[in-house]
């Protein structure tokens, strides 16, 4: 193995465990300072019901989290989930009426109409070529609209036997947080070992490189838009299970949209696409949970919280902008001059199966998952 090639293999695992750990490690280092923080006020940040009051938090941005990555490794955004969320809550509420008897029914028509928005949003994105951003944007202005016109307040009611998922727990783990993981955990399973959850990568790595591979581009996308809206209704349901109504504004109020692609982020996932897990989503969202439970705790002023919230968005954008300089600067090394002093000969004989510092856009995004994969 030439020096180059081991330089570039040492490269690759040092950024492969930049990418596998620095979630890891920024959630024990926000719990580590979170513990003493709270200690300093006479608290105990470890005790059973501070434990349950953090994981209750991470339920509701974990599943909507959950699906925000799923369209985001497909280099698109969702901004309408939290009208989604306000509108399966009134749904449920709604059709529930506090009568038991109508709880599946009702849980059925919410993930119907979700997955409907999901599909209305990825067809304007896969069809009518409208960018991500702007597209579900204007699919949650048109909720939101008709939310403000048909609701002035709460309305429904969510019946006893529905409000347990959202106040009972086993142990100080809450059932809300049990559905979550499980969520999460099929989500991981789809990304890994179903074509379509592979094709999200290669779609969100490179999509004209994806196409000539044979793939059919639109699917995948569609597919996620669709499971990012499931999820947020899960979290609708999940809000009307704590509520008992429906509430027009219990998504927005939340801040759903932001808060999910700040933790997507924050998690690893890279915000052009490609690249990036669900696990470390759930990170993501941990260290969210810790820090807002750490600023109750301790009695902090809400505008600062908010102050807060905005350093840890910045700093997790900062994250993936280093990354990403990371992954296009080693072209240009010596090492790269002196392996190719030809000027790019070592391309048009072919690509090296172990060289990593091939630019993103240029590689092919399935190879870059299996390697991810395998590491």
């Amino acid at each position: 193995m030439s020096a180059a090639t081991a330089t570039s293999v040492r490269r690759g695992r040092r950024r492969r465990l930049d990418a596998s750990l620095i979630v890891g490690i920024a959630l024990v280092g926000v719990i580590i300072i979170g513990a003493i923080l709270v200690a300093s006020v006479g608290r105990n940040f470890f005790s059973a019901g501070n434990i349950r009051d953090i994981l209750t938090g991470m339920s509701v941005l974990g599943f909507v989290a959950i699906g925000q990555t799923l369209v985001i490794l497909c280099a698109s955004l969702d901004l309408s989930v939290p009208y989604v969320i306000s509108l399966s809550s009134l749904i449920a509420a709604d059709m529930m009426a506090g009568n038991p008897a109508n709880i599946p029914i009702a849980v059925l028509a919410v993930l119907v109409v979700a997955a409907l928005i999901g599909l209305a949003n990825g067809l304007i994105v896969t069809k009518l070529k409208v960018n991500g951003f702007i597209a579900t944007l204007g699919t949650g202005l048109i909720i939101k609209g008709y939310l403000d016109t048909n609701f002035k307040g709460t309305s429904g009611e969510v019946p006893w036997e529905f409000q347990l998922i959202g106040a009972t727990g086993v142990g100080p783990v809450p059932v809300s947080t049990i559905i979550m993981l499980a969520v999460a955990v099929a989500g991981a399973f789809f990304l890994a070992r179903t074509r379509t959850g592979n094709h999200m990568f290669a779609v969100g790595g490179n999509e004209q490189v994806a196409r000539l591979s044979g793939i059919r581009t639109a699917r995948p996308v569609i597919v996620a838009h669709m499971l990012c809206s499931i999820t947020a209704a899960l979290a609708g349901l999940l809000l009307a299970s704590r509520l008992g109504v429906g509430s027009p504004t219990v998504g927005t109020q939340g801040g759903y949209d932001l808060l999910s692609i700040a933790a997507v982020v924050l998690g690893g996932t890279l915000l052009m696409g490609g690249r990036g897990s669900i696990w470390g989503t759930i990170a993501g969202v941990a260290i969210f949970a810790v820090v807002d439970n750490v600023m109750s705790v301790m009695q902090v002023n809400p505008f600062l919280k908010d102050v807060v919230r905005g350093v840890v968005i910045v700093a997790a954008v900062a994250v993936y902008t280093s990354r990403s300089l990371d992954r296009r600067r080693p072209r240009f090394t010596a090492g790269s001059a002196t392996a190719d002093p030809a000027g790019g000969a070592s391309a048009r004989v072919g690509p090296d199966p172990l060289d990593n510092t091939r630019d993103a856009h240029t590689a092919s995004p399935v190879e870059d998952h299996e390697k991810e994969g395998s590491a």
